[in-house]
């Protein structure tokens, strides 16, 4: 498994080769971070109203007997149009599920393998657009002929970030901000060398 090795130019000038600890990891450990990560960013708005804080209902609608019907001590109830809801959703529902450390870091390590093994993972010296335009930075992508592409960044200057912020196939972030999750989300990835050598290195 290796990276493509980008010139100046923008052209494939060579290859890097993964380190062997990036091999043989389960996939299980990707699937493990993405659901987590899913379930953390999941919208939690749903709520419902019990008895006991739905509006209204403080009288007994009709006397308990002699109407004919069925006896009936608060229109709160969930039997009547405006009542209650029944275990319904609440707001305060955790969706969090807890992965450790370990396989955060093996999750992130098999998206990368699987962006290597495939031929989508780019590394470069620097990427950096100096007009700040966001045609030159389109410019750049069309070089690559890729669909959408994950850029990390050791540190992202003004210019670029201006440059590829209108860009909806491109995400520009620091290698603080990559995870298992975008890596395995975006087609392509295009990391600086600094960022790929601290990334092989970590073990």
């Amino acid at each position: 498994m290796n990276a493509i090795v980008l010139n100046d130019k923008l052209e494939n000038s060579g290859e890097l080769a993964l380190p062997a600890s990036f091999a043989d990891i389960h996939p299980h450990n990707l699937y493990l971070y993405c659901k987590s990560y899913a379930a953390s960013v999941r919208a939690n708005t749903a709520h419902t109203k019990t008895r006991s804080t739905v509006s209204g209902g403080g009288k007994k609608p009709w006397t308990q007997k002699g109407g004919g019907r069925a006896r009936a001590g608060s229109m709160r109830s969930p039997l009547f149009v405006g009542g209650a809801v029944v275990f319904g959703p609440k707001a305060n529902r955790n969706y969090k599920q807890k992965v450790n450390k370990k396989q955060k870091k093996l999750a992130l390590k098999h998206a990368i393998a699987e962006k290597a093994a495939n031929k989508k993972l780019f590394v470069v010296d620097s990427w950096i657009v100096e007009s700040g335009k966001t045609k030159d930075a389109a410019d750049m992508i069309k070089k690559l002929n890729v669909k959408d592409i994950l850029i990390v960044k050791e540190l992202i200057d003004d210019k670029t970030y201006l440059a590829f912020r209108n860009i909806k196939e491109a995400y520009v972030i620091e290698p603080n901000e990559l995870n298992a999750y975008l890596a395995a989300a975006y087609t392509f990835i295009v990391m600086e060398k600094a960022v790929w050598e601290k990334l092989t290195n970590e073990g």
